[in-house]
């Protein structure tokens, strides 16, 4: 039975092979051949050298020269030419010896030396010490640290609040602990470095729209939403998440945020909002953008903030609902692997949120002071003002390029050196330039205190304007 079983098998067989279309047989004839080919031939074959002598290899040895771990850098680059401050950059500073009006620090709100903070701060490190020596979830979590979260959310009015031990790694780890690959991100192009060093942690698609404008982010929407059309099944699982600053690092302009959450609600994305430079700032009790636009804290789904510029202290909060905060307590990389805020700091921010809530006038005061300067500065010989007048840190660029990045630096240089020669401290504007995304023209940043009188105001204006003269024409 089996043996005839086998007889008709080979027989339907044979019958198969007349029946195939010669293309088939001719494939199939190929594969096999291939098959046999590489049963039989060698996976390797031996290189037919030469042995090199001794005396050789010595030589070659000698000529060889490995390719440099670093790109060369000239040895008068800025980033390898200090200045050297002594003393608190507070409202006078003193650098390489000579005290000057300070004009570069982001201590918007004079807080840095205030003796509240300061004693705050030293009575912290008598009782906790210097510092943590371990991140939030391994015996680093201080009472400070969860009263400086309860303080900051009450301030912010949202439902929780996390702080980081580093500024920069604030919103660089709030990004790719929601944004994963496959994600959607609209983010502007004048986004500040710790903005793109969180995107690109993410590993999701990145979309720029040009600064500021609703148009080209609403293009950049409408195409998507065309997309997700397309391809319905892969648009449920694709979350979408616009990024923006209050106020840009980069060009010292306000985010448009009306027309933002219009347009958040309108195609169903996120808002992550980079209150860094805004917070202690905008707004009539400096909560930022969201208080200036008079807009609902809760249409924005993540604030970002840090504590190095309003609150002269170190470190970087995020606020929000909580589901959304506690979020980042399991996948901030800043706030799960570094060690956390030191107590000391942590108190000396709590105190300043003491001295910004009993002193919201300070806010209208540091407006003015902002607005006084902007428009001294206005009409200089061969620079032009970038930012808004209500912003504390704005830009003096070239009005027209030399053509060459590092001339424009070097003309710049010149102005700041000379104005530090007059005793006014100011500083360029730095970039990693090979790593920025949208690389910024180069410029001189100028910084607006509560602390710096009006006269002192002018003198800066008028120095600048002489020294701008001087240099350029």
């Amino acid at each position: 039975m089996a043996t005839a079983t086998e007889q008709w098998v080979l027989v339907e067989m044979v019958q198969a092979l007349y029946e195939a279309p010669a293309y088939h047989l001719i494939l199939e004839g190929i594969l096999i051949l291939w098959i046999i080919r590489l049963l039989f031939s060698k996976t390797y074959k031996l290189q037919e050298r030469s042995d090199l002598t001794v005396k050789e290899k010595e030589e070659l040895i000698e000529e060889w020269q490995p390719e440099p771990l670093v790109p060369p850098v000239p040895k008068d680059h800025p980033a390898l030419n200090y200045n050297i401050v002594s003393g608190p950059p507070s409202h006078k500073i003193v650098v390489n010896g000579k005290e000057c009006i300070n004009f570069a620090s982001f201590n918007f709100l004079g807080l840095l030396d205030n003796p509240r903070v300061k004693a705050a701060a030293l009575a912290s490190l008598k009782k906790y010490g210097v510092g943590t020596c371990g991140p939030r979830g391994f015996y680093g979590t201080f009472d400070v640290h969860l009263d400086l979260e309860d303080r900051l959310a009450k301030f912010m009015k949202t439902e929780e609040a996390i702080i980081y031990s580093y500024g920069f790694a604030t919103i660089a780890s709030a990004i790719p602990a929601y944004s994963k690959r496959g994600d959607i991100v609209f983010v502007d192009r004048a986004a500040c470095f710790a903005i793109q060093k969180g995107l690109q942690a993410s590993r999701s698609d990145i979309k720029l729209f040009k600064h500021n404008d609703m148009a080209d982010l609403e293009r950049l929407l409408k195409e998507q939403e065309i997309e997700d059309q397309k391809n319905p099944r892969k648009a449920r699982v694709t979350r979408r998440f616009i990024v923006v600053e209050g106020l840009y690092m980069n060009t010292g302009t306000i985010c448009p945020l009306p027309e933002l959450v219009k347009l958040k609600y309108k195609y169903k994305a996120r808002i992550f909002l980079e209150e860094s430079l805004s917070f202690g700032v905008l707004g009539e009790h400096g909560r930022g953008v969201t208080e200036h636009y008079g807009i609902n804290i809760d249409d924005i789904d993540l604030i970002s903030a840090n504590m190095e510029n309003a609150l002269a202290s170190i470190g970087g909060f995020c606020c929000g609902r909580s589901f959304v905060i506690d979020h980042q307590r399991l996948s901030g990389q800043g706030y799960c692997f570094s060690a956390s805020l030191p107590p000391l700091l942590a108190a000396a921010a709590i105190e300043a949120l003491n001295i910004m809530e009993e002193n919201p006038g300070i806010f209208a005061v540091l407006k003015e002071k902002c607005r006084q300067i902007h428009k001294a500065l206005q009409g200089i010989s061969g620079l032009k003002v970038v930012g808004e007048s209500l912003s504390p840190a704005f830009h003096l660029q070239l009005e027209e390029s030399t053509g060459s990045r590092e001339q424009d630096v070097r003309l710049l240089q010149e102005i700041v050196d000379q104005c530090m020669n007059r005793s006014i401290a100011l500083t360029q504007a730095r970039y990693l330039e090979k790593e920025e995304k949208c690389l910024p023209p180069p410029s001189i940043r100028v910084v607006v205190t509560v602390e710096q009188t009006a006269e002192e105001l002018e003198r800066a204006a008028s120095t600048i304007k002489e020294v701008a003269q001087a240099v350029l024409l």
